[in-house]
């Protein structure tokens, strides 16, 4: 089946008011920018943004554009506040996370990634080792104290482990190097990252790439997710932008 979309606009049409997101990325790698701006355009409010590693930080301009807008009510991700305190204190976005405007949840890369896959692979929970003994283990790192609980532990081989919920967007937004009109995905590099979990963990992914083949052009052992996962695909020009401001 042709998945190809001739639009951005069209990409995201099916969004509304409140959705959960999952954004690809690690800080500048993989980053769906376009789908993003698109989103902006497009004006929906009360976003959920699941991501994995600080790909809002390395999409400066479109975090700047969700903040001034009011767009976001949480982010849930691994690195989510800028490395310079200074800096961070001085942003909007980590202004509106200390006032509570927007709820920061965060979990440890590894644990992000597996919810994601847990998701993808029909697995509504799992334990997990990381952060036990630690106030991981306690509460749940929000900066909305209603919503700090704990965690369920359990000794699994002499060691303790906690419960983790698997975690299945409405949406992901992702970027690829080269798709076939079916949907299928190669990545370039670091830039895989988060965004293979994310398409399989989310109800629809929609995929931004720099390629378009025709199916059978790929061959199937360099496909990085199968096009099962994805429901649109958008083609979109090779960006530039300057990293050096994260």
């Amino acid at each position: 089946m042709r998945k190809v979309l001739a639009s951005l606009e069209a990409a995201v049409a099916e969004i509304e008011d409140g959705a959960v997101i999952a954004i690809g990325g690690f800080f500048a790698a993989g980053v769906p920018r376009l789908l993003l701006r698109a989103l902006i355009d497009k004006g929906v409010r009360n976003l959920t943004l699941a991501c994995g590693s600080g790909p809002l930080l390395g999409a400066r301009e479109e975090l700047d554009r969700l903040v001034e807008g009011g767009r976001i009510a949480k982010v849930i991700d691994s690195y989510a506040l800028f490395r310079s305190a200074t800096k961070g204190l001085r942003h909007p976005f980590e202004q509106q996370v200390r006032a509570g405007v927007i709820e920061l949840e965060i979990h440890p890369m590894g644990t992000l990634a597996e919810k994601y896959r847990a998701a993808g692979a029909g697995i509504p929970a799992f334990f997990v080792p990381t952060g036990a003994g630690s106030m991981v283990e306690d509460s749940t790192l929000t900066n909305v104290a209603a919503n700090r609980n704990g965690k369920e532990l359990r000794n699994i081989g002499g060691q303790t482990c906690m419960l983790e919920y698997a975690l299945k967007p409405d949406f992901a937004l992702i970027h690829a190097h080269t798709a076939d009109a079916e949907g299928n995905l190669r990545y370039r590099k670091t830039a895989r990252n988060f965004n293979h979990v994310m398409a399989m963990a989310a109800r629809t992914t929609i995929a931004e790439v720099e390629n378009l083949v025709e199916p059978g052009e790929l061959e199937p052992d360099s496909v990085h997710t199968p096009g099962i996962y994805v429901r649109h695909v958008v083609v979109v020009p090779r960006l530039d932008f300057d990293i050096t401001n994260l």
